[in-house]
């Protein structure tokens, strides 16, 4: 029962702190709002576990390459945009899409879901399908049709963080 407990205050907290970093504000509306909507979520939840894992996932580490990957992702968009931006502005567009096969190290399926979710974020690639560890990409200039040249160029970057963070 006391696990339980445990389990639900660390969701919630964890739920309403990511509510107020998402808001930008410690407007007392908004902070109330948040701990509404982090409780209602959190009673939600079928099994009341937790999605990202227990308190464990708050080791030092983790905590790290989280704060880490922000980054790491800002720059990916950013380089993607510009390359994509420097493909529209070509008189002529070199454009070589298709879809890819790529293979995944991580365990999680959280991790995974991230993984995916982070390289739809990057402009010129769309997460079309997850099967297991096997993720099909479109990407919008295929540089390789090897799995693992692909893995390498597309998800091995973010692979480095989340494999810390999720497993």
């Amino acid at each position: 029962m006391m696990n339980r407990l445990f389990t639900f205050v660390f969701i919630t907290v964890v739920l309403w702190l990511l509510w107020l970093i998402l808001a930008g504000s410690l407007d007392p509306q908004e902070m109330m709002t948040g701990v509404v909507v982090a409780v209602l979520v959190t009673l939600l939840r079928k099994d009341g576990s937790c999605l990202l894992g227990g308190p464990e996932i708050l080791h030092p580490k983790r905590v790290l390459y989280a704060i880490l990957y922000i980054p790491f992702m800002m720059k990916a968009i950013i380089l993607s945009n510009l390359d994509i931006a420097g493909r529209i502005l070509r008189p002529r567009l070199d454009l070589n899409p298709g879809i890819v096969k790529v293979k995944t190290r991580l365990k999680s399926p959280v991790g995974r879901m991230i993984l995916a979710n982070s390289i739809t974020l990057t402009p010129g690639t769309l997460s079309v399908d997850i099967t297991g560890d096997t993720m099909y990409i479109h990407w919008v200039d295929v540089e390789s049709r090897d799995a693992e040249a692909a893995s390498r160029k597309i998800a091995a970057g973010f692979e480095k963080y989340l494999e810390v963070i999720f497993g």
